[in-house]
């Protein structure tokens, strides 16, 4: 344990560097002045009185305060850790063991800031529209897609992200045929892009009676929910727009009226669907947020200058063969093919610790 903890020890003092650039690129005294600058404006009389300006302002200052708090606790952190090393005795195992554990979280959060730097796309900074489908696999991968899910919601949960479910469809048997999430939080789609591709999955399959290890495949797609600010007009004649029953558990309301919506791009083919909204007028608004969002990332994709020169044929652009591979048997591993980072620990993974293949990723 003293060898490690010297050894982790021995890191400080790159660190410290690494927190003072941080510092230095965020500019934190011009950040503080600009947060003052926000303040003074919400204790103005009548601040509320423009609910759609208060809320871009208020959002704007916690999206600093946050930036600001992020370097002073790093900077906290490193000075508990040399005052925890002055006082603790040589053979304080317990001491030791914070010591190291803090170390490697601040390596993680600077880790975590360089890639932030990385993420400088026009839509990196953006909330994320999430959609998993189900492969070939029957109904293993529908249980497949389902733990997808689990997945992600879990990372979602560590990053402090809000996950909405906007549209399911669950399995005939077991698990799920599609969903589509709604990730609010600053860099998810940033984050998330990294994940978009197929799924594989190698196991004993829990629904084969002869306990024969089963493939299954699911595929991730993400888009970035489009701002107000980077807002696009879609011709009315170019969709067409349905109503149906919304299906799942029901309750008083879903279930008895025709609220769900389903939208079809007419020049591309593009369909997306809502049906978890309350109201039809919900379901709608949800509905052409995603189709704007999928026009968007088709458009970036197609390298096309506007959204009128999009067509059918453009739709259906591939995401290429699997992008990673989990392997419950005969060993445990999980594999990215495009990094070539791998794990043992298929458990954690599972339970949303991604980081290291989505960091792995966007630094490539």
């Amino acid at each position: 344990m003293i060898i490690e903890l010297e050894k982790e020890l021995m890191k400080l003092s790159n660190l410290k560097e690494s927190i003072v650039e941080m510092s230095v690129s965020l500019d934190k005294e011009s950040l503080e002045k600009q947060l003052n600058e926000l303040e003074f404006q919400m204790q103005e009389n009548g601040f509320w009185d423009d609910v759609k300006r208060a809320e871009e302002v208020t959002k704007e200052s916690k999206r600093i305060k946050d930036k600001i708090q992020r370097v002073e606790n790093l900077q906290s952190k490193i000075e508990d850790i040399e005052v925890l090393r002055e006082i603790m005795e040589d053979d304080d195992e317990e001491s030791s063991i914070e010591i190291i554990n803090t170390i490697k979280e601040i390596e993680k959060e600077i880790d975590d800031y360089n890639i932030e730097i990385i993420l400088s796309g026009e839509y990196d900074r953006n909330n994320a529209i999430l959609t998993l489908h189900v492969g070939v696999g029957g109904t293993d991968a529908n249980d497949w897609t389902e733990m997808l899910l689990r997945m992600y919601t879990r990372w979602c949960e560590k990053k402090g992200y809000k996950v909405d479910i906007l549209d399911l469809l669950q399995g005939d048997e077991a698990g799920i045929k599609s969903v589509t999430l709604k990730v609010t939080g600053e860099y998810a789609y940033g984050y998330l892009k990294a994940e978009k591709g197929i799924h594989r999955l190698v196991r004993i399959s829990p629904y084969n009676a002869n306990g024969k290890r089963q493939t299954s495949f699911a595929s991730m797609e993400v888009l970035p929910e489009i701002t107000k600010e980077q807002d696009i007009d879609i011709k009315s004649d170019d969709i067409k727009i349905d109503t149906y029953r919304a299906s799942g558990a029901g309750g008083q309301h879903i279930n008895k009226t025709d609220s769900a919506v389903r939208i079809t791009h007419i020049p591309t083919g593009i369909v997306v669907q809502c049906q978890n909204e309350r109201s039809q007028f919900a379901n709608k608004d949800t509905a052409m947020t995603m189709l704007k969002c999928k026009l968007i990332e088709l458009k970036e994709r197609a390298h096309k200058e506007k959204i009128e020169d999009l067509t059918g044929e453009l739709k259906d652009m591939g995401w290429g063969s699997q992008i990673r591979s989990y392997v419950f048997h005969p060993y445990s591993l999980v594999k990215d093919h495009r990094t070539n980072v791998e794990t043992s620990n298929t458990n954690a993974v599972m339970d949303g610790e991604i980081d290291s293949f989505i960091n792995a990723y966007l630094k490539k």
